[in-house]
């Protein structure tokens, strides 16, 4: 298991000035910046793939309880 891995990023110029003001603005190193950058994607990642089903419904022809319905009654009649 890897505790810790160090790592070469490219930054454009406009990216590593706008780090450099935010590193300085809360004290913090520029390698805790990306490391909070990255635990946020991976949450974010995480929530867009929980709400895949989200709204799942929105385009069908036919409400989802019905559908449901119509579903039991096909298994219960056989």
């Amino acid at each position: 298991m890897i505790t810790s891995m160090r790592t070469i990023v490219d930054l454009p110029n406009e990216q590593l000035g706008a780090l450099a003001r935010l590193c300085e603005k809360q004290k913090i190193s520029r390698a805790e910046a990306v490391r909070r950058a990255v635990d946020r994607l991976i949450k974010e990642s995480k929530s867009d793939q929980e709400d895949v089903g989200f709204g799942i419904w929105k385009h069908k022809k036919i409400e989802s309880r019905r559908l449901v319905e119509k579903l039991r009654n096909e298994w219960s009649h056989r």
